[in-house]
C-alpha cells in the first residue's frame, strides 16, 4: 500500500518574525517538493507562515495545542484558535513537551481527542530515553505511549494521524540510531497497529523519523521499509540544508 511520504520542519523556539520570513522565502525559491512537505513555526509567526506560504504546496502547522476548547488556562493555544487561522495540522507528544513540560500519556490523550474533535491532523511523537534503550524497556516504552494515547481511538480516526519516531537520545545529539534500530523500531511500531486494528490499517499509516536527520543521512534513512519521511528540527532552519532532505525522500 502507497503511503503519504512527508518531510515537516519542527522549528522550535527559532525564528523572530523576520527569521520566519527570510526563511520561508529561501524555501520557496529553493524547494523542489517530491514529499508533502510542513512547517512547524512558533505560535506568533504562524499567520505570518500561512501569508507568505498562499498558494503553495507547503502546509503550516502547528507545534502544540492545549486540550480545552477556551477557559483560563493563561498561555495556552486551542485546537479552535489554530483552526481559525487555517491550521489543519498538529505536533503532539514531541520529547521536548515530555520532559519540560511534564507532559503524560494522559494528557496526551485528551489532547488527541480535542484534536480529532476538530477535525486536525496529529504528528503524534514517540520515542524512549538512552537509559530506557540501555535497559533493553525501549519497546515496551513505545508501546505505552501509543497504547495510553491513541488506542481508545477508532480505526477511522487514525486516517487523522501520523507517527514520529523520535529516539530522545538521538536528538540534538548528533547521534542517529542505526539503520537497523531505525528500521526495527518502526517495524514493531507497524506490527502493534496492526494487531489492535488490521495490518490493512497498520501498512496505511506514515511513520516518520525524527532524530538528528540530516543531509549526508536522510536519503539512507528515508530508505528503510517502514520509514516514510521525517520529522526535522535543526536541520530545518537551514533553507539549504531541508531543502537537500526533502529532495532524498
Amino acid at each position: 500500500m502507497s503511503r503519504d511520504k512527508i518531510v515537516a520542519g519542527n522549528w522550535k523556539m527559532n525564528n523572530d518574525s523576520n527569521q520566519t520570513k527570510t526563511l520561508i522565502l529561501e524555501l520557496k525559491k529553493t524547494m523542489q517538493m517530491e514529499a508533502n512537505v510542513m512547517i512547524a513555526p512558533s505560535f506568533t509567526n504562524l499567520s505570518i507562515a500561512k501569508d507568505l506560504l498562499l498558494g503553495s504546496k507547503i502546509e503550516v502547522i502547528a507545534q502544540n495545542m492545549h486540550f480545552s476548547d477556551s477557559g483560563a488556562f493563561t498561555g495556552e493555544v486551542s485546537a479552535n484558535m489554530l483552526k481559525s487561522i487555517g491550521i489543519e495540522t498538529v505536533i503532539l507528544g514531541h520529547s521536548e513537551r515530555r520532559k519540560y513540560f511534564n507532559e503524560t500519556d494522559d494528557q496526551l490523550k485528551l489532547k488527541v481527542d480535542s484534536a480529532i474533535s476538530s477535525s486536525m491532523k496529529i504528528i503524534f511523537c514517540i520515542g524512549e530515553e538512552i537509559g530506557e534503550r540501555k535497559n533493553n524497556n525501549h519497546f515496551e516504552i513505545i508501546y505505552d505511549q501509543i497504547n495510553n494515547s491513541l488506542f481508545h481511538l477508532d480505526k477511522d480516526s487514525w486516517s487523522r494521524i501520523i507517527l514520529a519516531y523520535e529516539p530522545v537520545w538521538a536528538i540534538g545529539t548528533g547521534e542517529t540510531a542505526t539503520l537497523d534500530q531505525i528500521q526495527e523500531m518502526h517495524s514493531m511500531i507497524r506490527k502493534n497497529i496492526s494487531e489492535r486494528y488490521t495490518q490493512e490499517l497498520a501498512n496505511s499509516i506514515s511513520i516518520l523519523y525524527g532524530g538528528s536527520v540530516k543531509p549526508s543521512n536522510s536519503h539512507d534513512i528515508f530508505s528503510l521499509e517502514d520509514v516514510d519521511g521525517g520529522l526535522i528540527g535543526g536541520a530545518s532552519l537551514n533553507a539549504n540544508d531541508f531543502n537537500q532532505i526533502i529532495n532524498s525522500i
